[in-house]
């Protein structure tokens, strides 16, 4: 698969639809696979993250076919701060004894995802476009 900007996009619309799935349907098998105990209060939190993750999968779809603009930046900008905070709070969290070892496959496609994000946004034909471009 070509690393571009649609491709992109495409892949993390998917992904986010199957974890807003998950978190909605099945949270405790996302908790368990963190060492993290189900309860009635997790699976609400779970299941309001669920309704974020939906939201950012139709974000990324809706705008698979944009070109280098500000919007874009802007959408690439905020995944990757959303996921690099992500990533330190599961390290944090797995450092501190919360989780186990089940979140590193979390805060690896999370950093995938940064990496991947960053790379096109480098490619892009004006990289973080200025407001008056």
């Amino acid at each position: 698969m070509q690393v571009n900007f649609r491709n992109l996009a495409i892949l993390s619309a998917f992904l986010f639809f199957a974890l807003a799935f998950t978190w909605t349907f099945a949270p405790g098998f996302l908790l368990a696979s963190w060492g993290v105990d189900f309860n009635e209060s997790t699976g609400v939190v779970g299941r309001r993250g669920a309704a974020l993750y939906a939201g950012i999968g139709v974000m990324f779809f809706s705008a698979r076919n944009t070109g280098p603009s500000l919007a874009r930046s802007s959408l690439i900008t905020g995944l990757v701060v959303t996921c690099l905070i992500l990533a330190v709070l599961g390290v944090f969290e797995l450092a501190m004894g919360n989780v186990g070892f089940g979140i590193l496959s979390a805060v690896l496609i999370e950093v995938a995802l940064v990496f991947a994000f960053l790379y096109v946004l480098r490619g892009s034909k004006n990289g973080f476009l200025k407001p008056n471009e």
